[in-house]
């Protein structure tokens, strides 16, 4: 698999269930989302107006997707929301496919355009290492089943304030049967029962 075939399969509307620690604090903090992600081809305008922020050439992409979320974290105040969108653009070394760059509109540790490293793993796996100002992050997204997809991620602040995060996401068809809904909780249960 490479990374568009991993945007791809990810495309639809996921539930998010996910847990942040504190490293410093040592404290852990719930939160949920709601995620759609959308493919796009490499000759979507988004793809090449992103590619043209970053000043790489648009022929070079294959793709990417458009991905927007709206969730909530346990210790939220008031003015606090979790909302937003970001194009990702997949920009492949021409020697290696599964591995090159991955362009956002917004990064995840901060909210600025940024250009991150993408890689896929010996399991199909998507690694993305991407480099702030302030900060650095690492995040993994990797699918147990078709409907299961599950994201890890440290955050580095240089501050010294440090973060991790484990999400479990599931797919939200809303044609789902009564069966299918139930293949997706057991799906659930089984990887949960190995703290996964």
């Amino acid at each position: 698999m490479d990374a568009m075939e991993f945007f791809q399969r990810s495309s639809g509307k996921w539930r998010s269930q996910r847990t942040t620690h504190h490293l410093a604090f040592r404290q852990a903090e719930m939160g949920s989302s709601d995620i759609q992600v959308i493919s796009l081809d490499a000759q979507d305008q988004k793809i090449v107006e992103i590619c043209k922020m970053h000043e790489i050439d648009p022929n070079l992409a294959t793709g990417g997707a458009f991905v927007t979320w709206d969730g909530s974290m346990a210790w939220d105040k008031n003015d606090e929301n979790h909302q937003g969108s970001t194009v990702f653009a997949i920009v492949p070394d021409p020697e290696n496919p599964r591995k090159g760059k991955m362009l956002r509109e917004r990064g995840y540790a901060e909210i600025v355009p940024v250009v991150g490293l993408f890689e896929m793993d010996d399991e199909d796996g998507l690694n993305l290492i991407t480099e702030y100002e302030t900060m650095s992050s690492i995040e993994r997204f990797w699918f147990l089943s078709p409907n299961l997809r599950i994201r890890s991620s440290a955050v580095k602040r240089f501050g010294g304030f440090n973060t991790s995060t484990f999400c479990t996401e599931v797919r939200i068809e809303e044609s789902n049967s009564d069966s299918e809904a139930e293949i997706l909780k057991d799906d659930v249960q089984f990887y949960s029962a190995f703290g996964w």
